[in-house]
């Protein structure tokens, strides 16, 4: 592919300027192709999306098993192919969206194109441009393809979102005209030499608009997850599959009795819970609603994980003109050297000529008011000389506006001279600065002709002129240099004034690096961007180098912009951002798209990314951990030949209310915590000893009571472990407990509770009355499990707190506190509410049990009781970890469990109709625990409760 920063050389094209194409040359050169028109490729076909999101491995297992079970007859035990197709639709509607940006890449933006063929003028279509076409340019026009000057008269071309340099250039004969540049003075004719995907703008579009997904640590380390449970998904599968049949009485027998389909509903089971499929799905919606927040703040997300990219990027590169100004130039003040007659007006005629430039407008607000003057001759300014002149009817003389250095030459740099002292003084602030001069003698037609500078000019007045910061640039970059990120201001404009510019958002930048010196190799050039901040003269190929010797030095970058010169490195940023007011080719390869083109949004990006990412965190461990043990009790069961203690359907109450419906809220949750790298490393140094817990408790507890139960009584008791330890894990996953989650926490195991109670749910679940040895039995497995848990998680606490603090990441909290002296009666309570809460789960699970054993009258009280002190009990040490923080809200929080606990102790002893010590010692225990956090030592170290949380 041709590279867009060297444009293919074009084949001469002999055509008389006067006349154009004539009609049958024009269909010679559509018939052989030669035409603008340019359909580009599809950016990703819509079956490379269906095929990557719904025909993937994992699918086509879940899939299997889904279409296996309702051949058997199973419907009751596929629910879980239901999150499979809603992953499968979010994903590919995710991918569509990006689709329709990338297709949407146009940088041409021309209604139509001014051509001559026959000797006359006529507009047309742009893609109705045939190579040879002679174009005739006026000001406003864009050119619709790569033309060669023929003839010019002042011709001036803004190739600013091509190149980023800012001043429009000469044109003369012979110089290209490149796609998509804009004539902004003067007139002229130019013949077309490139076409279509020739163009330059279009081998821009061809180079930017190839399909990548924006890199999301989430995703990846989600990819690497499913990888591995891929390679292992056959092998132990076919090694349940072999222990169900053998379980069943070997194969033989299990086909001819027909217990071989319990075999492969089992061997489902174990495989299912495998994949999460949960976990992928979850990470879906929440980067779907995190970019749903972004678009009410104005912020358009082009592709969804991008709403966790910000929040990894520690380099933001940013481009000048229209993103850190708003790409206008406006006045700045006026010094008078001279007093001489008229110059005011003389400043208002330059303001208000109709072939005023950007720079010379500024002059209508503050000169324009001045009493009209009538120009007799005049030299246009042009960029290769940057002065103007004009001498006006009825008066002698020629007035010069123009750089200092090129109209005054030496004396503007001579801090000796008057003019060259106040020129270096405002040029040192970054300003950009004319002079006004004066020369006795008026221009006549052949000066003008010749454009000839007026012989011994006098400086009158010195004028400065800057562009306009935006509001928000100054504020929005201090917090990113809060935050730690690093920030590069990369420019194809004057170094001084990009230097100027980054000083005045307060940049610490003394100067700005030439990028016309920057060294070739790409190791010295990473060198030089790890150095310096500022950089000008920057061309589209050196911004995207910038980019990558970034990244070549472990950096996570970010680049913003507007215009086509700015879209490469856009693309091959870790993160692009774009100005709405930019060009439509920066736009649909960026990332991010600021709608509103306010800079300061970028802090509500990078907080959204933050709780993306943290909650995405916080459930990954939820699903690991099931993918965890998952694995192991497949591995476990198959090496043991058991029989799989689940069904399918039993499996979705446990992930449907202790990992799947919390994890969604959870996972929606504020949470300013900052990103620290190695997200799955974290989430895997819980997720893989609490699973090996889980697994090895459930192991346990089949070998203990299999041939002492029936095989319903069995999967109950096995499936009420299940569930007690993972609302544990969930409520341990949910800490410093606050209103939301544990409102969270609780609505799961009432859900719970209400579904081993209720006749239609256990029917439908197949849930029965596991016994008295079984329910002894699953309460001391799920005390031990928990114990254990509980122990997983502070080694785990621990052991992120010391790999965080080795990588040079401060603390994990989003406001880290300064640490006050525990007083001696609060340790003692969070002491008493760990030993209570404990003591109360494994009390409250018993007496639940017991209902199994009482009068149909007595069942309601005793669930009510039970599943009621098993509950506050755990919230009671969910919201431990608080009081050793000092939150008042936990204080509250704890007291009031407390002494919901000790009414229903209370409430047991009255329904059990006897003395219980054990009920007697849990009451004085919560007691305890209330005069403890209340004593007067406590005040201080308490926060109020509005601040708190």
């Amino acid at each position: 592919m041709i590279s867009p920063r060297d444009p293919a050389p074009a084949e001469a094209v002999d055509v008389d300027p006067s006349v154009g194409l004539t009609a049958d040359e024009v269909a010679q050169r559509v018939a052989a192709g030669e035409t603008n028109a340019y359909q580009p490729d599809s950016s990703r076909s819509a079956g490379s999306i269906i095929r990557a999101n719904v025909f993937t491995l994992f699918n086509g297992i879940v899939f299997a098993c889904f279409g296996i079970l309702f051949a058997l007859g199973r419907w009751q035990d596929a629910l879980f192919g239901f999150a499979a197709i809603g992953n499968a639709v979010i994903g590919s509607v995710q991918e569509f969206r990006a689709k329709e940006a990338l297709d949407r890449l146009a940088l041409l933006n021309a209604a139509s194109a001014r051509v001559r063929r026959g000797g006359a003028e006529s507009e047309i279509p742009p893609d109705q441009v045939v190579r040879g076409d002679i174009l005739v340019l006026r000001a406003g026009d864009q050119l619709p393809a790569d033309a060669r000057v023929l003839t010019e008269r002042g011709l001036q071309i803004d190739e600013s979102m091509l190149t980023g340099e800012a001043d429009p250039i000469d044109k003369h004969e012979g110089d290209d005209a490149l796609s998509g540049s804009i004539v902004v003075g003067g007139e002229g004719a130019a013949v077309v030499v490139r076409v279509g995907a020739d163009s330059y703008a279009n081998t821009f579009a061809d180079e930017a608009k190839r399909f990548s997904l924006v890199g999301s640590e989430l995703r990846d380390s989600i990819n690497r997850v499913l990888t591995w449970v891929g390679w292992s998904i056959g092998p132990v599968g076919l090694l349940v599959l072999n222990a169900q049949m053998q379980a069943a009485g070997g194969w033989e027998r299990a086909w001819d009795t027909g217990t071989w389909v319990q075999a492969v509903v089992n061997t489902i089971a174990s495989v299912t819970a495998m994949i999460p499929l949960g976990l992928v799905l979850m990470t879906s919606i929440t980067f779907a609603v995190g970019a749903a927040r972004l678009a009410r703040r104005q912020v358009l997300v082009n592709e969804l994980p991008a709403v966790e990219g910000l929040a990894r990027v520690d380099v933001i590169c940013l481009d000048k003109t229209g993103t850190l100004t708003e790409g206008e130039i406006t006045y700045g003040d006026v010094t008078v050297l001279r007093e001489t007659p008229r110059w005011r007006e003389t400043l208002g005629w330059y303001g208000t000529a109709p072939d005023a430039n950007a720079t010379a407008r500024t002059l209508r607000d503050p000169f324009g008011t001045e009493a009209p003057l009538d120009a007799a001759e005049t030299i246009g300014f042009s960029s290769a000389r940057k002065w103007s002149a004009v001498s006006f009817r009825g008066a002698e003389g020629t007035w010069v506006l123009g750089a200092p250095e090129m109209v005054f030459g030496a004396a503007a740099t001579d801090a000796a001279d008057p003019l060259g002292s106040v020129v270096m003084e405002r040029a040192a602030s970054g300003s950009r600065t004319l002079v006004l001069g004066f020369a006795p003698a008026s221009l006549s037609a052949a000066d003008a002709e010749a454009e000839r500078l007026p012989d011994a000019p006098v400086a009158v007045a010195v004028l400065t002129f800057r562009e306009k910061v935006r509001e928000d640039a100054a504020q929005t970059l201090a917090y990113f240099r809060e935050q730690g990120v690093g920030i590069r201001v990369i420019s194809g404009d004057n170094p001084r004034t990009v230097a100027a510019i980054a000083r005045e958002v307060g940049l610490d930048a003394p100067e700005g690096v030439d990028a016309r010196t920057l060294p070739e190799d790409d190791a010295a050039l990473a060198a030089v961007m790890e150095e310096n901040l500022v950089f000008g003269r920057v061309t589209p190929d050196q911004k995207k180098r910038m980019v990558i010797a970034l990244q070549s030095l472990g950096h996570t970058v970010a680049m913003t912009g507007d215009g086509v010169n700015d879209a490469l490195a856009i693309k091959t940023a870790d993160m692009g951002i774009a100005m709405n007011s930019g060009s439509p080719a920066t736009k649909a390869v960026a990332r991010i798209v600021l709608l509103d083109g306010k800079f300061s949004h970028l802090p509500d990006v990078v907080a959204e990314g933050r709780q993306v990412i943290a909650n995405i965190e916080r459930v990954s461990m939820l699903f690991l951990t099931k993918t965890v043990y998952a694995t192991l009790l497949a591995v476990l069961f198959g090496v043991l030949v058991l029989e799989f203690p689940f069904l399918p359907r039993q499996l979705s109450i446990t992930d449907g209310l202790t990992i799947g419906i919390p994890a969604f809220f959870l996972a929606l949750m504020p949470n300013a915590q900052r990103y620290i790298p190695g997200f799955l490393r974290r989430s895997l140094s819980f997720a893989i000893p609490a699973g090996i817990v889980v697994a090895l408790t459930l192991t346990f507890y089949t070998l203990s009571i299999r041939g002492d139960v029936d095989v319903d009584a069995l999967r109950t008791g096995a499936t009420i472990i299940l569930a007690v330890i993972g609302i544990w894990i969930l409520g341990v996953l949910s800490r410093p407990l606050n209103r939301y989650k544990g409102a969270v926490v609780g609505a799961m195991f009432i859900a719970l509770v209400v579904i081993f109670s209720i006749p239609p749910a256990r029917t439908f679940f197949e849930l029965v009355d596991p016994g008295q040895d079984a329910a002894t039995l699953v309460a001391a497995c799920g005390l031990i499990a928990i114990i254990l848990i509980e122990v997983i998680r502070a080694f785990q606490k621990r052991y992120v707190a010391r790999s965080v603090a080795a990588g040079g990441a401060h603390a994990i909290a989003a406001h880290p506190t300064v640490p006050v002296r525990r007083p001696v009666p609060v340790g003692i309570a969070v002491v008493l509410v760990y030993l209570g809460g404990l003591a109360s789960a494994l009390f409250g699970l018993l007496f639940l049990l017991s209902r199994y054993d009482v009068t149909s009258t007595e069942v309601v009280p005793v669930t009510l009781i039970g599943s009621g002190i098993m509950l506050f009990g755990m919230l009671s040490v969910a919201a431990a970890s608080g009081l050793g923080r000092g939150s008042g809200l936990s204080r509250v929080f704890v007291t009031t469990l407390a002494a919901i606990l000790m009414a229903l102790q209370l409430w047991s002893l009255v329904e059990a109709h006897e003395f219980s010590g054990w009920s007697l010692a849990q009451i004085a225990l919560h007691a305890a625990v209330i005069t403890a956090l209340w004593l007067p030592a406590g005040r201080g170290f308490f926060r109020p409760v509005l601040r708190a949380g």
